[in-house]
């Protein structure tokens, strides 16, 4: 274990896993003989690699528990004691190779990069995804800058996006970049809009979405949402408001005033008006509309248009970590959304909507 590899990760992740989870990384049970020791002292002698300022930081993380419970660094170790020491990210997680993949960067300065992700890409290397992802791509990218290691949780990604939603990420390269801009998430002062193609005619023009989302209680493979005061899932709000009505679907704009896992995806379910083709949650079946054989062909070439849930990260905002500059960022809804928009205007203009 090496000093940058003890530090836990603050990450307050977008559309994507969040760290429900803490991994133990490391075990120690305090022999019978040892006197009373503070656990910074302690942990610094059995551990050489580590500096004793990152054993602190780690501390004042809640990262370093004793018998089951977060100590501060000046905790004196007894016999006995049981000592873990437990981070947001499982150990080893996955090596980053770096690949030289397209990345469209849309800002860069030293102490950060704003990307706009194209669908299809996956954010971070996973079980069946350990090659081919952003971070390959960044690894590749930034292999002549020493200040940057990607498999360095203290760098890198601040939130993720799904691999088939697109649009905006930005991602840290420095240590205090990551510190300050994963504060802003945390907090929620960022602002992040996405647009979504929904089934259904919405029946309000905007509104607010607040519900708990967790683990589907059925079905580990899928969120689901709980009442603000349930005991499972994780407080989210989201915020919409219509774009433009395309008959049988929606355009909306979703504000998000939380990061959850899948939490637009889920929500927009949660309400009745499921992303058009996200075919986790449904999305890729008929779910409005005529009985009618031609409707059914063209729902069916809109899914081949946009192979992909409809939903698309188009803006960014954040306060620059170092300058204190107020950074806004917008992108292109991408060819595959448009051209299925498109393809409603033009049914909706040719047809009437019963």
């Amino acid at each position: 274990m090496t000093d940058k590899d003890f530090t836990q990760e603050p990450d307050e992740l977008d559309e994507s896993e969040s760290p429900n989870e803490l991994f133990e990384h490391h075990r120690f049970v305090v022999d019978k003989g040892q006197s009373m020791l503070r656990i910074d002292k302690y942990l610094v002698n059995i551990m050489p690699d580590i500096s004793r300022n990152r054993i602190q930081e780690a501390a004042a993380a809640n990262a370093i528990l004793v018998n089951d419970k977060p100590v501060k660094s000046n905790y004196r170790v007894k016999p006995a004691d049981v000592i873990s020491i437990q981070m947001a990210y499982p150990p080893n997680e996955f090596e980053i190779i770096p690949q030289e993949i397209p990345l469209n960067i849309v800002y860069e300065d030293d102490a950060l990069m704003v990307v706009n992700k194209q669908p299809g890409l996956v954010v971070h290397p996973g079980f069946g995804n350990f090659e081919g992802t952003l971070l390959n791509g960044l690894a590749w990218y930034l292999k002549d800058n020493p200040k940057f290691d990607v498999s360095d949780p203290r760098l890198g990604l601040v939130h993720r996006i799904d691999k088939d939603t697109s649009g905006l990420l930005v991602i840290a390269k420095t240590e205090y970049a990551k510190t300050k801009l994963s504060k802003q998430f945390f907090d929620k002062t960022t602002h992040r809009k996405y647009i979504a193609l929904v089934w259904g005619s919405m029946e309000n023009d905007e509104g607010t979405i607040v519900g708990n989302i967790g683990r589907d209680l059925k079905d580990r493979m899928l969120m689901a949402v709980f009442p603000p005061d349930s005991e499972h899932g994780k407080h989210a709000v989201t915020h919409y408001k219509v774009i433009e009505r395309l008959g049988y679907v929606t355009l909306v704009e979703c504000r998000l005033e939380t990061g959850r896992t899948h939490q637009i995806r889920v929500h927009m379910k949660h309400i009745g008006h499921t992303l058009f083709n996200d075919e986790r949650y449904g999305g890729n079946q008929v779910l409005r509309g005529t009985t009618f054989a031609k409707y059914k062909t063209f729902v069916q070439n809109c899914f081949a248009v946009c192979p992909r849930q409809a939903l698309h990260a188009k803006t960014l905002g954040f306060v620059h970590p170092l300058t204190g500059e107020e950074m806004y960022f917008d992108s292109e809804i991408p060819e595959d959304m448009q051209a299925l928009i498109e393809k409603w205007r033009g049914y909706i203009n040719n047809r009437e909507i019963v």
